[in-house]
């Protein structure tokens, strides 16, 4: 058997190489005991000791080793499966001989002394760490901890920097050491401790697995760490803040999909926004968000989760600056203010460094946030920043930002603004012809690709559908056929790029919750449109968003709220 062979190998964990073997297994090994308990816990005493032979041995070994016994839930489910095998009064010999067999009741009163941490154990790690051997009990654990949390750190006496460091290889030891203890509340400040720990030397002296085990803890919120501490993790270890983001997109594509308040609030716990403050954080932030766009050909949940993060980073910058502000009039500055000070220097640059390849200026209107700005000021607003992104996209003299994707990527990034065009249009006062600024930025949002040419096609085509939209908007009556004729569908026309039809489903909806007569088509409507999963998902994914920038706006349209609850409940009901 693979684990009770790796068990036997390990002993007590008293070697290094046997050290550094045990904690790459740990994750797996728990595992392996969680399905293990489930198994015993449907079993008598006859078929577990038919089944598994061996059970008690592997057990008693479990139970020996430390380094098993402080990982995570390990303990825990250990216990569970000690409590599976014993037997209070064994009814026949079997029982009895497999109570002596494997000891139960000495195995767990073994366990619960080591879950005090009143043990000889921990001597294996303070061993490593240099100290002498001896009994620590809870008082004396948490007094080493606080020992080796001041040596991590500098000391400051009298103005003077005197500086007393463990070694490098000291250091790595006990960040290997500390690998299973991550997720133990008392061990919290030497894991702080070590990831804010900088030394002097050219390589990284954390051992990598510490740093995964800490990042996985962090998002399991098994460990609660500060903003500060969880920044050096993904600064000095790149693969956990890569991590940080594929769990991201995990949540985007499964248990997540289209609740933007459930991605808002793994945002804001996993520390990205805050953390993507520093420049470094946010350009690998947002290169991933790049990548993932391209790879899933501008997928709307992978757009609407960089509106959200954008909004959350933009507020921790505000948090940030403001408390920047407040520290420099009180005039004092802690020995760690001083240790970022390099780091507030480069966040007063310019939003250059965020965004290297858009124009300044632009960058400096969509960070208006539309709620600072008047309702009735907000056709402006579009009309100017469909200016501005249409100068760079289509002016060659602007080749220097990148091109049409980097100018969108950037206008995306915005939610407030991106996904209010349409609205405005629907809304809009204007007796005759919609505005083309606003018709050439919805053409831009939605298809960045495409040519001069095409994108002017487009434009003629969503501009025939809002005016009949418009003038259905006055019509005393409405039916879905109505609209479905509006929209052009069922026509003898060649059919529309899958881009002009996404625009065109964004008219229909905006109309139906604007319409005062759309609430009474609406959920035929679109059953028309919902011919696929993925548009039902595209409908869901609309209301969502909707619903949401209306919260963060202050929109006050209690008749489209109510509508867009309502369909967004039905339709989730149906995915």
């Amino acid at each position: 058997m693979f684990w009770m062979r790796k068990l036997s190998v390990w002993d007590l964990a008293s070697t290094l190489e046997t050290q550094q073997d045990t904690c790459r297994h740990l994750p797996r090994f728990q595992e392996f005991l969680r399905q293990l308990y489930e198994a015993l816990k449907e079993m008598d005493s006859n078929a577990i000791i038919e089944r598994f032979p061996t059970v008690g041995q592997l057990l008693a070994k479990t139970c020996r080793n430390p380094l098993i016994l402080a990982y995570d839930e390990s303990q825990k489910i250990l216990i569970w499966c000690l409590c599976c095998l014993i037997k209070k009064d064994p009814q026949n010999s079997g029982e009895s001989k497999f109570n002596s067999w494997t000891r139960v009741k000495g195995l767990l009163s073994h366990i619960l002394s080591t879950f005090r941490f009143d043990i000889k154990e921990v001597d294996l790690f303070t061993q490593v760490l240099g100290y002498a051997p001896t009994d620590y009990y809870p008082g004396l654990l948490k007094n080493m901890v606080l020992s080796l949390v001041s040596e991590l750190r500098e000391n400051h006496l009298n103005g003077f920097n005197t500086q007393r460091r463990m070694a490098p290889e000291r250091v790595r030891s006990l960040s290997r050491v500390c690998v299973p203890l991550v997720t133990l509340p008392d061990f919290e400040p030497l894991v702080e401790a070590l990831l804010t720990y900088h030394g002097h030397e050219p390589q990284e002296v954390l051992w990598p697995e510490f740093c995964d085990a800490v990042n996985e803890a962090f998002l399991l919120k098994k460990i609660s760490l500060p903003t500060s501490a969880i920044l050096c993790l993904w600064l000095r270890h790149l693969p956990s803040l890569e991590n940080t983001m594929l769990h991201l997109f995990e949540k985007l594509i499964s248990s997540e999909r289209n609740f933007l308040r459930r991605i808002e609030c793994f945002m804001k716990d996993s520390s990205l926004p805050a953390a993507a403050c520093h420049p470094a954080i946010f350009r690998v932030v947002d290169e991933m968000f790049r990548y993932a766009l391209l790879e899933t050909d501008g997928a709307l949940e992978v757009l609407a989760a960089i509106q959200v993060f954008t909004r959350c980073f933009v507020e921790a910058l505000e948090k940030e600056d403001k408390q920047r502000c407040q520290e420099n009039q009180r005039g004092k500055e802690s020995f760690q203010q001083t240790a970022l000070k390099q780091v507030d220097i480069q966040l007063k640059f310019a939003f250059k460094t965020y965004f290297p390849y858009a124009s300044p200026s632009l960058v400096m209107v969509l960070l208006q946030h539309p709620k600072d700005i008047p309702q009735g000021l907000w056709h402006q607003a579009l009309k100017h920043i469909s200016e501005m992104l249409k100068e760079v996209v289509e002016d060659q003299t602007h080749g220097s930002y990148g091109g049409p994707f980097e100018s969108w990527f950037l206008f995306v990034h915005f939610g407030g603004w991106a996904d209010m065009v349409a609205e405005q249009l629907m809304t809009s006062e204007a007796e005759a012809e919609a505005p083309e600024a606003l018709l050439w930025l919805l053409a831009f949002s939605c298809s960045p690709g495409a040519g001069h040419q095409q994108r002017a096609q487009t434009m003629v085509e969503v501009k025939a559908v809002l005016s009949c939209l418009m003038k259905l908007l006055r019509s005393p009556t409405l039916s879905a056929r109505d609209l479905q004729a509006a929209a052009g569908e069922g026509g003898e026309g060649a059919p529309r790029p899958p881009a002009c039809q996404q625009l065109i489903r964004r008219l229909l909806l905006n109309f139906l919750l604007w319409a005062p007569g759309g609430h009474a088509i609406a959920q035929e409507v679109i059953t028309l449109m919902a011919q696929t999963d993925a548009i039902m998902h595209e409908i869901i994914g609309f209301l969502d968003q909707t619903l949401y920038r209306w919260d963060h706006l202050c929109v006050e349209a209690p008749r489209s709220r109510k509508l867009a609850r309502e369909l967004l409940a039905e339709l989730r009901g149906q995915a």
